[in-house]
């Protein structure tokens, strides 16, 4: 099974150090192993291979050398621009970690020039549909059941998949934040978490959130940010030409796992999608360069849009998700005089008839829109 970051992760290979970050489980050392036939792998998480790190006495016969979880490492990064500045390439050097690598993008940073940055993210319809040549309305109502990450996605089981997903979801936690942060409130941020399952969809107020939880808002945000970190979750803010104000302004959570949304299937159709759209954004930014932004839109009379585009500071879709309706979103007429230049895109689950209107307005089903989805062009 073949993943679609490893043509462009191995033209890098020979040129930086090449770190692969994603959530747990979503095929990363798999992925990692695939590069080559002739590795070493060491993973910080073995007492075994920490000592190998500490001695850094791995194989330097091998083609290529896998550095899983250093991030937990204390001084990982200064201990890597050691190596790629004494040894460089040989061999050549992979770096996978379950928590957010790219918050290592600081000024200052000792691994600067050093790397290039690869997001990996689970299954989505459209690599689904390129690696297992299934239907894509086959995948849309798998993802909808078990979600995206392999292991379930190929069981295809729903109760391998909620067996799964709590064991998942635990490790998380349990282990990834207590190594990333000291937190002694765990049940808690699972209270968040649960309050999050149902909320998908809907913007979040920090305040709301802490008085549900009897906490603060400054707590609520760190542990927000510390579930971003750990890719359990991913923000879709409002988009504003201020961006500080957009940060202030109360945004939108998804999760990864697309099975952890509670309610009805509107919501886990929403998060699949957005999904999608982030994984594609994510694609364009590491893979080609572009800037990127996924955001919503809404206006003071609260009407709203679930999704906006921005490519290179341009705004180029305006995107809605419907279960069911044939006919076109009277809140598009209401953003396009604001977006002149962004297309508009209403996708529909259960549709029978694809439609275009003459100002280029489009109802598109989504298991098609998604298995096809390029937003470099």
């Amino acid at each position: 099974m073949e993943r679609a970051l490893k043509i462009p992760i191995l033209e890098d290979l020979p040129k930086k150090i090449v770190m692969i970050s994603g959530p747990r489980q979503c095929g990363k050392t798999t992925l990692a192993k695939m590069l080559s036939t002739n590795y070493d792998y060491l993973n910080f998480d073995e007492a075994e291979h920490r000592v190998l790190l500490q001695e850094k006495s791995w194989d330097r016969k091998k083609d290529l050398v896998i550095f899983d979880e250093i991030h937990k490492m204390k001084k990982w990064k200064s201990w890597l621009k050691g190596i790629y500045d004494v040894e460089g390439l040989k061999p050549k050097i992979v770096v996978t970690g379950s928590a957010r690598l790219d918050t290592i993008k600081k000024v200052g940073d000792s691994l600067a020039g050093r790397y290039f940055l690869y997001r990996l993210h689970p299954l989505n319809i459209k690599e689904a549909v390129n690696m297992l040549k299934l239907d894509p309305d086959e995948i849309l109502e798998r993802l909808l059941k078990v979600g995206g990450f392999p292991e379930p996605f190929l069981e295809n089981s729903i109760n391998y998949y909620n067996r799964w997903k709590k064991t998942h979801l635990d490790i998380i936690l349990r282990q990834d934040l207590i190594d990333l942060e000291s937190v002694s409130d765990i049940k808690s941020i699972e209270t968040l978490i649960e309050l999050l399952r149902s909320r998908v969809g809907s913007p979040i107020s920090y305040a709301s959130l802490a008085r549900d939880l009897e906490k603060n808002s400054k707590t609520i945000k760190r542990w927000l940010i510390l579930l971003e970190n750990l890719f359990v979750i991913f923000p879709v803010r409002p988009l504003h030409k201020n961006v500080a104000r957009a940060i202030l302004k109360e945004p939108k959570y998804y999760f990864y796992d697309i099975g952890q949304v509670k309610g009805e299937e509107g919501a886990r159709l929403e998060n699949l999608v957005a999904c999608a759209l982030r994984k594609e954004l994510d694609y364009l930014e590491d893979v080609k360069g572009m800037e990127t932004g996924l955001y919503y839109v809404k206006n003071k009379e609260g009407k709203e849009l679930d999704f906006a585009v921005k490519i290179n500071e341009q705004t180029t879709r305006l995107i809605e998700v419907k279960l069911t309706d044939s006919g076109l979103s009277k809140n598009f007429i209401v953003f396009q005089k604001h977006f002149k230049n962004a297309k508009t895109i209403q996708l529909v689950k259960n549709i029978t008839r694809e439609k275009t209107f003459p100002d280029g307005a489009e109802i598109r089903k989504i298991s098609n829109y998604l298995a096809k989805i390029d937003f470099s062009i």
